[in-house]
């Protein structure tokens, strides 16, 4: 939240991509964890974005509908995998590949949302799009590597 709050939310590439990594925090909480409780600190953990860059709303109801979705995109993807009570759905568990598609269709949807909420418009559809589709590959990129650097090895 540290480096989304302080560095990142300071950054517009050309006008078009804005990286939100803070996201991955949702997406690493436990595959198994209460719906309720996965939508309250979505809210909050948006709130908090929202306050420090100045964005109404905009953050959480984004934040929101990641989490509402996040159940269903679990058990959709991964119906083969059963996961522990508190294990998360990180590459460790269900491979770099399978986190990747996860990763990257919930990054989607939560930028989907957040920037037309943003421009409240349909004027500018292709261009909000565009914008979509390129701060969700950085987002997707800059979470892999954060991923890959921080991510404890497993032992064979």
């Amino acid at each position: 939240m540290l480096v989304q709050v302080l560095i990142l939310n300071n950054m517009n590439l050309s006008g078009y991509m804005n990286p939100y990594i803070y996201v991955l925090f949702l997406l690493l909480l436990p595959a198994k964890i209460n719906r309720s409780l996965l939508l309250i600190i979505a809210f909050v953990t948006g709130l908090i974005v929202d306050y420090f860059g100045n964005t109404p709303g905009l953050h959480a109801a984004a934040c929101v509908f990641l989490a509402f979705l996040r159940p269903v995109t679990i058990h959709l993807m991964f119906r083969n995998h059963e996961f522990e009570v508190k294990e998360e759905p990180g590459p460790a568990s269900i491979r770099i590949g399978g986190f990747l598609k996860y990763a990257l269709l919930l990054v989607f949807m939560h930028q989907l949302i957040l920037f037309y909420l943003e421009v409240l418009s349909f004027n500018h559809f292709f261009n909000t799009l565009y914008r979509v589709v390129l701060s969700t590959v950085l987002s997707t990129i800059i979470i892999l590597i954060a991923m890959l650097v921080f991510s404890k090895r497993r032992k064979k």
